[in-house]
């Protein structure tokens, strides 16, 4: 059967905005995410739709507000998918100690997660 016997014989399949997946996606980036949200958002979708296809594709990755919020960032222009930079407390680990505990559990196949926290947390 070519395509276009297929539209006349089965239109329904070609008019649903969600197609169901045999299996979830697992585990997508946030990038990944946001950057279908806009996409969808950019061709007219609404965001309880764009909900809809994305658990039906991810599974609950998402959740309903956060996919409005999104929406309502990429209407008003933004088009960055990527976390903006905030303030906050600042990462203790300096790049030293970070290769010196990456060496030692490398060199010990079975390392002892909780000595070598403990171990390097008094040398923060």
């Amino acid at each position: 059967m070519i395509c276009a016997d297929l539209i006349m014989a089965e239109p329904a399949l070609f008019q649903l905005d969600v197609f169901e997946m045999a299996a979830p996606v697992p585990s997508p980036a946030r990038c990944e995410v946001r950057s279908g949200i806009g996409f969808l958002n950019a061709k007219g979708k609404r965001a309880g739709g764009i909900h809809k296809q994305f658990v039906a594709v991810y599974g609950n990755v998402i959740n309903r507000q956060n996919v409005t919020k999104w929406c309502r960032e990429f209407s008003e222009g933004r088009t960055d998918v990527q976390d903006e930079q905030r303030g906050g407390r600042p990462s203790l680990i300096s790049d030293h100690l970070l290769q010196e505990i990456e060496g030692e559990i490398r060199a010990k196949k079975t390392c002892d997660h909780k000595r070598v926290a403990s171990h390097h947390s008094r040398s923060v």
